[in-house]
């Protein structure tokens, strides 16, 4: 079903997660105390995001404190059927991270309001998925829309992006929180466990996923081009690096 999930859901999620042999535990890659953040985050997770193996929300929510990161998962939410989300998607100090031309640059919106900042909200999900939810709830466009003006490379190899600007969750949050809480550390706290998987997964087999916009540009995409005009048009946006 649509909605949030527990703290106890949340606490086997993690634990499930790192529940890996020894020789590639994450453990030792985790804060030994979670950071402490003001910041109130909300992970709307695509429930397609749920099962899959190589996550990053639980690597996220084990350097957190609990009571600051909350997990719903669904397709479509309403004020209705989730009345605290509607209240945090309507309190004027929350913050949506969705890129596009309506979108303010984070940075820039926390150096000119620093004082009134207390929630974001990040979607959890394919970049397909991640539009579905944005656009077909109406709830998503109430708060600030903030996009990240970063020019790093993502360091999820082992998941292909769309373009090489694409970042996944886990990676999002990390510069979110770094930037709203003032503090680089956040970010590399962040980030530790999650080149830790991807170092193991590369020893034992994984290959380095490169995005779509590199294969497509070099000649290296391994299928053929849609007959879909729609999607063919998507792709050509990609091969030009002209963001979609």
């Amino acid at each position: 079903t649509d909605g949030k999930r527990s703290p106890g859901y949340l606490r086997e999620l993690v634990t499930r997660s790192l529940s890996r042999p020894q020789k590639v535990c994450l453990c030792p890659f985790l804060p030994a105390h979670r950071l402490n953040i003001s910041t109130n985050l909300y992970i709307i997770q695509h429930p397609a995001e749920e099962n899959k193996v190589l996550r990053t929300v639980p690597l996220l929510a084990a350097c957190l404190p609990q009571d600051k990161v909350k997990v719903k998962i669904g397709r479509r939410f309403n004020e209705e059927r989730d009345p605290e989300l509607s209240a945090i998607c309507r309190n004027p100090s929350t913050l949506i991270l969705y890129p596009g031309a309506e979108a303010i640059n984070l940075e820039e919106l926390v150096s000119n309001s620093p004082n009134n900042l207390s929630t974001i909200i990040i979607i959890d999900g394919t970049w397909s998925q991640a539009k579905d939810i944005f656009y077909k709830n109406s709830l998503f466009r109430l708060p600030r829309q903030v996009q990240l003006k970063t020019s790093v490379s993502s360091q999820y190899v082992i998941r292909t992006q769309p373009t090489n600007r694409c970042l996944s969750t886990l990676e999002c949050a990390a510069v979110a929180l770094a930037i709203l809480e003032k503090n680089d550390h956040i970010q590399e706290t962040l980030l530790r466990p999650l080149q830790a998987l991807c170092s193991f997964q590369l020893q034992h087999g994984a290959q380095i996923r490169l995005s779509k916009e590199h294969l497509l540009k070099n000649g290296l995409y391994p299928k053929p081009m849609p007959k879909n005009k729609r999607k063919l048009r998507k792709m050509e946006l990609l091969m030009n690096s002209v963001k979609i």
